[in-house]
């Protein structure tokens, strides 16, 4: 895979990470919430009363209800619930996990442009002859070559043209050849 490939697939990778933790956090965790509970408590008293007069006259015998409500309101409890038990909410997690599979995904990429072994003999051997063929339409002739060198030849000037494992095509002088008499 080619460099720019890399790094579009590792850009994929990025932004779909970041995606399903949007969804994650959007979709899947409730928000914070809070809850009231009211507890109404009614009191309620009898009450009786018995009078009896004095019994020299007349027994006269009396019974008093008397009822007392009373309504009492109090808060019973306040709870705030979060969306994971730690304090930390869920999706802030799901984003940490995308993140560090992002960068699993980076190191991984990176690894490998690193390792490249570069071009192959024949691609050398291909960009040497397109170097060559300027060389020579400009008046060089070839005097040798390999796959990845050649020595090219002008009158009395030698050139040396190489091309690296990355593809770099490179020409210094060489040597003046000795002039036989």
């Amino acid at each position: 895979m080619r460099r720019g490939g890399k790094a579009r697939a590792l850009a994929v990778c990025f932004v779909a990470g970041i995606a399903a933790a949007g969804l994650l956090a959007v979709n899947g965790v409730a928000a914070d919430t809070t809850t009231t509970e009211t507890t109404t408590t009614t009191e309620s008293t009898t009450t009786f009363v018995t009078t009896t007069a004095p019994a020299e006259t007349t027994t006269l015998a009396t019974t008093v209800q008397e009822t007392t409500t009373q309504t009492i309101t109090a808060p019973a409890a306040t709870t705030s619930g979060e969306s994971s038990s730690g304090g930390t909410p869920a999706w802030v997690w799901v984003l940490v996990a995308a993140l560090a599979v992002g960068l699993v995904v980076a190191i991984v990429l990176l690894a490998t442009l690193g390792r490249q072994s570069g071009l192959s003999l024949e691609e050398r051997g291909q960009r040497l002859d397109r170097a060559v063929g300027t060389w020579v339409s400009q008046g060089w002739a070839v005097e040798s070559d390999t796959r990845d060198t050649a020595v090219l030849r002008r009158d009395a000037e030698r050139m040396i043209v190489t091309v690296d494992q990355a593809g770099q095509v490179t020409t210094r002088s060489g040597q003046t050849p000795p002039q036989s008499s």
